[in-house]
């Protein structure tokens, strides 16, 4: 049999589907956060450094549960179980983990409630500074004008000085106090949102959706918080994660000079300090665990930090 009469097949009656037409057409869509939370996990480092972060988070808020001591109690504190060893008892019998300091004080449970002391201090002088600069920044690229010029000037001007340098005045004019170093904190941060999300909102601005918002006359804060901000926040979300790290290690070397937390509030940078003497004489456990525990923490914040960077980020191919 020739080509010419090679038999065809038959074509489907008039009305009838074929099985691929037949089928429904099946998009997966998948939810933004899914597709972040997947991205997220394909790095193992992360995954580390999150359940190490949320380790230590969990270990911070009980503290007043999980730890063998009170710290703050002076009631508990022996000055007979001074400068212990890691694993050794006192005479009263308790078990010192990580030993004790000079004052007599547990280690392991004045790292908990220093944990505690400088998460707080990191994520609550974050998220105030955060707002202050967000609302500056979105006000400064949405209006432009003299408000972008007086933004944009008095944060290049804060900027230009040292972080530390401004905190230290600041300390120095104001006392030592958690609320005061929180204040400190947020003065030497904001700046940092603000220009972040300026340069996000100025290129979300001109954008046709934000000119469709402005022909349907909606109004200037309905923009700003239903159609600007959302477009800003992946960038800002990895800066505010950062700077959970950079407030804690600032915190953390102000106090440890002596310009930060007082005595009766120990931080991780004031354990630190309270150990340094005895560096040298042998009593490393003082000084060295409370290092390792800023350590792990900064540690895993950048670790998540890196990796929600890369994630956010939609110019990087992954």
């Amino acid at each position: 049999m020739n080509e010419a009469t090679r038999e065809l097949p038959a074509a489907p009656a008039a009305g009838a589907e074929s099985p691929e037409a037949a089928a429904p057409a099946v998009v997966a869509v998948q939810a933004p956060w899914r597709r972040i939370a997947a991205d997220f996990a394909e790095s193992r480092l992360a995954l580390v450094g999150l359940v190490l972060l949320i380790v230590i988070a969990v270990a911070a808020i009980a503290a007043p549960w999980i730890s063998p001591q009170n710290p703050y109690d002076l009631a508990q504190l022996d000055v007979m179980a001074s400068k212990l060893p890691p694993g050794q008892r006192s005479m009263t019998g308790a078990m010192h983990w990580l030993g004790t300091d000079d004052q007599g004080r547990d280690m392991l449970s004045a790292i908990l409630y220093g944990l505690r002391i400088s998460l707080g201090v990191g994520v609550s002088s974050v998220a105030c500074a955060l707002a202050i600069g967000l609302g500056l920044g979105l006000a400064a690229a949405y209006f432009g004008g003299w408000v972008d010029a007086l933004v944009m000037r008095v944060v290049d001007l804060q900027l230009s000085f040292p972080s530390i340098l401004i905190a230290l005045i600041l300390l120095a004019v104001l006392g030592q106090g958690v609320g005061k170093i929180i204040v400190a904190l947020i003065t030497v941060q904001w700046a940092y949102y603000a220009r972040t999300v300026r340069s996000s909102a100025l290129v979300e601005r001109h954008k046709e959706y934000i000119e469709a918002a402005e022909v349907l006359a909606l109004s200037r804060p309905r923009i700003l918080l239903r159609h600007l901000l959302p477009n800003c926040l992946p960038p800002l979300i990895v800066v505010a994660t950062v700077q959970v790290a950079h407030a804690i290690a600032l915190e953390a070397t102000l106090s440890f000079l002596g310009l930060g937390l007082p005595i009766t509030e120990p931080s991780l940078g004031l354990l630190i300090a309270n150990g340094f003497q005895y560096l040298l004489s042998g009593e490393y456990w003082i000084s060295f665990y409370p290092g390792v525990a800023l350590m792990l923490t900064i540690m895993a914040i950048n670790l998540v930090a890196d990796q929600l960077r890369d994630v956010l980020n939609p110019r990087l191919s992954r």
